[in-house]
């Protein structure tokens, strides 16, 4: 995969923040070399966020993600701040950017709620041909250890010293991001990876977390087998090494878990991606909060992707009819999609999140935080689908430290059912 190719969710996402004209799109337009964004003297020029993807050496491939002013005014100003607060919730690594001699309560506050967030940070003094900032400023980022640069974006002035400034502030987790299969798997393996070909499948191609799978079983020297559910069984008479693994598509964990021998470890896709994307232990956590559910509860399905659903969706028809089987009774479902997420969850009874294969880390763990915040359990697409279905200790099986989690933790939920 190329950088130039790299999807979203593998980039070093990087959010530029400030007040309105502190120079955050003339820093884009410095940082990429082009005219990504505007550049001008009237306040609020950049309106929604500007996303620039590019290879950074020797970060790799990031995106550059320009917001409007978190200062904005009137109605159509705080739906400006809204859509620039969003870009918080997915960045992971953030530049604040201001007027070299201007630092007041407005960027104090904003640099405190990038540190509360746990957001690495590096302070842009921009245009520094025009003013200085103030020597005691400088000594306090010292003392605190916060990195800061100095620019004169539209002169092109500081360009290095912000590239130098972000290799060495680049979050770590995203230098050795968290493996997809590869810690599960080793060097000869044979992994069986199960693609129904249905109506959801897309036409002439496999979906992100499959070719993800795939690529890491071929980096890791393992040997993949990729078949349909309906050809699943003929594997295991003709195969004569017995596989290490089986992954499956969640739809069709049920004929799977029925095909594949018990002593033959099996998973799907989504939970593959729930513990590389997000904590696959507070989602098990979530899991076991369906036993609390109880008919007429509110559940919220968020989908990263948006898409036309189809007759049978997977996340506004089937798991609504599997997940109000297993509770007895009706429940009340409301869908977001993209980077919408409600500001208060407060009526809501359990969180169900798709793999979220498009985003990075990062937003699946602010969502995980705010659910946690609330005090509403949180769990993904797959690991709701295995536990309907009374498989899900089955499916974690591979995953130790989470496996012990669920079986230790599975006799307390059965009780309050």
């Amino acid at each position: 995969m190329t950088y130039r190719s790299a999807p979203k969710s593998f980039r070093l996402h990087i959010g530029i923040f400030g007040r309105r004209n502190a120079g955050k799109s003339a820093l884009l337009n410095m940082l990429t070399r082009q005219q990504v964004s505007i550049v001008s003297d009237v306040a609020g020029t950049t309106t929604d966020p500007v996303e620039k993807p590019m290879e950074m050496l020797p970060l790799g491939p990031v995106l550059f993600i320009d917001t409007a002013g978190v200062d904005d005014e009137g109605a159509l100003g705080e739906m400006r701040v809204q859509k620039t607060r969003q870009v918080l919730d997915r960045t992971d690594l953030a530049l604040l950017v201001c007027d070299a001699g201007r630092w007041e309560t407005f960027e104090e506050q904003l640099l405190g709620e990038l540190r509360q967030r746990k957001l690495p940070v590096i302070v842009v003094f921009n245009k520094v041909d025009m003013a200085q900032p103030h020597p005691t400023l400088l000594q306090r980022f010292e003392r605190e250890k916060i990195p800061w640069v100095m620019t004169a974006a539209t002169r092109q002035e500081g360009l290095e010293a912000v590239r130098e400034a972000l290799i060495h502030t680049a979050p770590e987790d995203f230098i050795n991001s968290p493996p997809l299969i590869a810690d599960l798997i080793a060097p000869g393996d044979v992994v069986v990876l199960v693609i129904p070909i249905d109506k959801e499948a897309p036409k002439g191609r496999l979906i992100q977390p499959q070719v993800f799978t795939l690529r890491e079983i071929l980096d890791r020297g393992a040997m993949g087998i990729v078949v349909r559910d309906t050809e699943l069984d003929q594997v295991f008479h003709r195969i004569q090494q017995e596989p290490a693994l089986v992954v499956t598509d969640s739809q069709a964990f049920q004929h799977v878990a029925r095909v594949t021998p018990p002593r033959v470890k099996m998973t799907s896709f989504s939970i593959l991606m729930a513990r590389q994307k997000g904590d696959l232990k507070e989602f098990v956590r979530g899991a076991l909060a369906m036993e609390s559910l109880r008919a007429g509860d509110h559940v919220l399905v968020a989908e990263a992707c948006s898409h036309h659903p189809i007759a049978d969706d997977i996340g506004r028809v089937k798991i609504p009819r599997w997940l109000q089987k297993y509770v007895g009774g009706s429940l009340h479902f409301t869908t977001v999609q993209g980077h919408d997420f409600p500001g208060d969850l407060g009526q809501y009874q359990l969180v169900i999140h798709c793999g979220a294969c498009m985003w990075n880390r990062r937003e699946v763990l602010t969502r995980i935080e705010r659910c946690r915040q609330a005090n509403v359990p949180i769990t993904n697409y797959g690991v709701t689908i295995a536990y309907t279905l009374g498989i899900l200790d089955r499916a974690l099986e591979p995953f130790a430290e989470a496996y012990e989690f669920y079986r230790r933790l599975a006799p307390q939920a059965m009780e309050s059912r």
